[in-house]
């Protein structure tokens, strides 16, 4: 969501963008005609087929025409790291002399080298993902994930900017607090490094009447390791799994008090954004890389990654949530206005691109 109003909002803003991908679309594929532009939202983007139905997406028509394009463009701006179409695009970028400016999205943190695939990263890394990171550019989107990036790497530069998030399209008037119990919401997909597991473990610390909403989806198997615990935690009765929200997310996030997101590792969290600006206050992990914006701001709460933190949290969280909460959710919404404005976001971005070019 954050590339494609990045993309977006860079050709209103007159930037000429052309999005390289592939068909990807889970195990299947897109139903678009590969290798022919498209107009999708005013950009233009060009679909080509892989040949690997894993997360490789080995493309060898988008090389192909990344070889013979790219010098006709001023950056190449890669999206993610780990798989083929981002490594080998970095490789063609730079050996046909076009700088390029990587945006990890979370995939150059301890975390990430340690959780999955660990031998396939640390070889790729370093035969010659290192060599090419030095030589690339760096956009992270928080303090966080920049200290995390510089732990591994020397890139060329790296530029701190925050993702766009999509807000709703005029501030959200304030919802008035649950009088029987705190509700509490978990609003993300939901896979193992989101903390979850963390929160279910916590809920039977919580000394007040709660009820959790969790929206989100993921693996069947690992939603069912979940509901176990919750089962003989014995809060079943208290939680509402009711599944991906997209249309009416910004309805469902005001109707609660308290977003928790006790994630292991979180390099921004446009969900947390999202929340706030509706005036929902949050409970987030010191993980998470927005951590430091919500501890500035005064909008929220920031937890450790265990159990024992997060009940603490939400336990003190309600003996004056009438007073912390209502406070946030009437000021949040202006904050996250001000600092998230697409014109102003559009307008750094640009020149951070500029710069760069130079």
């Amino acid at each position: 969501m954050s590339v494609s109003m990045l993309c977006e909002q860079l050709v209103k803003a007159g930037v000429f963008v052309n999005v390289f991908t592939t068909t990807a679309n889970g195990k299947d594929e897109l139903p678009v005609l590969p290798g022919q532009s498209i107009n999708v939202d005013g950009v233009s983007v060009r679909y080509f087929r892989r040949i690997t139905k894993d997360h490789s997406h080995f493309s060898p028509s988008l090389l192909s025409a990344l070889w013979r394009d790219v010098q006709k463009f001023d950056l190449v701006h890669i999206h993610a790291w780990w798989n083929l179409v981002s490594v080998l695009s970095c490789l063609v970028a730079l050996i046909r002399n076009v700088p390029v400016l990587l945006s990890p999205r979370g995939t150059l943190s301890p975390y990430s080298f340690g959780n999955k695939n660990i031998g396939a990263k640390w070889i790729i890394h370093n035969l010659f993902g290192k060599y090419l990171l030095t030589r690339s550019h760096i956009h992270s989107t928080t303090e966080r994930e920049t200290v995390a990036i510089s732990r591994l790497i020397h890139p060329r530069s790296i530029n701190i900017l925050p993702n766009f998030v999509k807000l709703p399209g005029q501030k959200a008037s304030a919802a008035k607090l649950s009088s029987t119990c705190v509700k509490l919401i978990f609003f993300s997909r939901i896979e193992e490094k989101k903390g979850l597991d963390i929160l279910l473990n916590a809920l039977p610390l919580v000394a007040v009447p709660y009820h959790l909403t969790i929206a989100g989806d993921g693996n069947k198997s690992y939603i069912n390791n979940l509901k176990v615990i919750a089962a003989n935690n014995h809060i079943e009765n208290k939680i509402s799994w009711i599944g991906f929200r997209n249309e009416n997310k910004f309805e469902l996030l005001e109707q609660h008090d308290l977003f928790v997101l006790p994630s292991y590792d979180e390099n921004f969290g446009n969900a947390i954004i999202e929340s706030l600006s509706v005036g929902t206050t949050v409970l987030i992990s010191e993980q998470v890389g927005l951590a430091d914006y919500v501890t500035k701001n005064n909008l929220g709460w920031i937890c450790q990654t265990n159990a024992g933190s997060i009940s603490n949290a939400i336990n003190e969280i309600a003996k004056n949530r009438q007073v912390d909460l209502n406070r946030i959710r009437n000021d949040a919404p202006g904050i996250i206005y001000e600092d998230f404005n697409e014109d102003g976001l559009v307008k750094k971005y640009f020149d951070m691109y500029h710069n760069l070019i130079k």
